[in-house]
């Protein structure tokens, strides 16, 4: 008896370290997740217009609601509670790698994803200003320290030309760079001054560099955005957001709030997707966890990105109506058929 009672101690001692290592080690894995979504026709939490828009121009009402949608990602993730996870199946656990690359701490990754917020912002606001028929441009966002633009070129020059190209996206600066060569000179032909008062055009020259990835294209050190003209002022509160991914629900909520009449027809839509300053719709990751938040929330019809249907299609949750969204042209009209009672250009 006096061996059973020591095997058993034994045992129960082992089982308990092996449940304390299980519920408290943590594993290199992280989880994905239903994320919140926020109407960006309304308020936030602070009790902000998420997206205001202001001028003298008129702002008309909006009714129904047009939500962006997230994704949650769980970080300390334990050996146990991975095992849940797996055997749920409501969440996806994947390696910490792909989320937060070797040689980037979570922090780095952090503000990355700040930055590609904000980024979707202004790309939003030059998508929806362009979709309305303001004219637009193609301005010098930023200068790289001691890149062969440093001292030549300013943020807020405004690019009309490379080696009298003319340009008036981002894209099309890329696409004049793409024959140049390190140790190529490149005129640049600028305007600078106010946005709706610009001085005359100014021819710069840059020697192109190396670029840093190896890429045989010249390299400037500048990162061209779009401007449009417009006196419209747009200022989207929406904190502790990050990444691209709300840009086309961002464009279409200026969009709605700029054109009379509501485009939701009071219906509860949501969405998700990049977009650039001319109007194009990227797709994104995770769309599973998004539409299932999104029909969680209340929503009626999704919003997908092009490059995202097929996977949509596969994981939609029950009674939610998917809208193919190539552009934000191709969106507007999505919400315009749900508006009218009509389906939307299914996926």
């Amino acid at each position: 008896m006096t061996r059973l009672r020591a095997t058993l101690a034994l045992g129960l001692v082992l089982a308990g370290v092996l449940g304390l290592l299980g519920a408290t080690v943590r594993v290199p894995f992280v989880a994905l997740g239903d994320g919140p979504t926020f109407d960006v026709l309304g308020s936030g939490q602070d009790g902000r217009t998420v997206v205001d828009v202001t001028g003298p121009v008129p702002v008309y009402p909006t009714s129904g609601q047009l939500r962006m949608t997230t994704v949650a990602v769980t970080t300390q993730v334990t050996l146990f509670g991975a095992m849940a996870m797996w055997a749920s199946g409501e969440e996806q656990v994947l390696p910490r790698e792909s989320v937060y690359p070797p040689g980037r701490s979570s922090e780095q990754v952090d503000q990355e994803n700040t930055r590609q917020f904000a980024q979707s912002e202004t790309d939003a606001e030059a998508a929806a200003l362009r979709h309305l028929g303001y004219p637009t441009a193609v301005q010098v966002g930023s200068v790289l320290d001691r890149s062969p633009s440093a001292g030549l070129l300013s943020p807020g020059d405004r690019i009309v030309a490379v080696d009298g190209r003319p340009v008036t996206t981002p894209q099309e600066v890329v696409d004049a760079l793409a024959p140049t060569r390190p140790g190529q000179p490149v005129t640049v032909t600028v305007q600078r001054g106010p946005l709706g008062n610009p001085g005359p055009p100014t021819d710069v020259t840059v020697v192109a560099a190396a670029r840093p990835d190896g890429d045989p294209r010249g390299f400037l050190g500048v990162t061209p955005t779009n401007i449009v003209d417009s006196p419209v002022d747009v200022r989207i509160s929406l904190g502790d957001i990050g990444g691209p991914s709300a840009g086309l629900v961002f464009a279409s909520a200026i969009v709605d709030k700029l054109t009379p009449g509501d485009l939701t027809g009071g219906h509860v839509v949501a969405g998700t997707g990049t977009i650039d300053a001319t109007g194009r719709v990227g797709d994104i990751g995770g769309i599973r966890f998004k539409m299932d938040a999104a029909r969680h929330d209340g929503a009626e019809v999704f919003l997908v990105p092009a490059g995202n249907c097929a996977e949509a299609v596969a994981e939609a949750p029950e009674g939610l109506t998917l809208a193919r969204v190539g552009t934000l042209a191709e969106g507007i009209a999505a919400l315009e058929a749900v508006r009218e009672g009509r389906p939307p250009a299914p996926c």
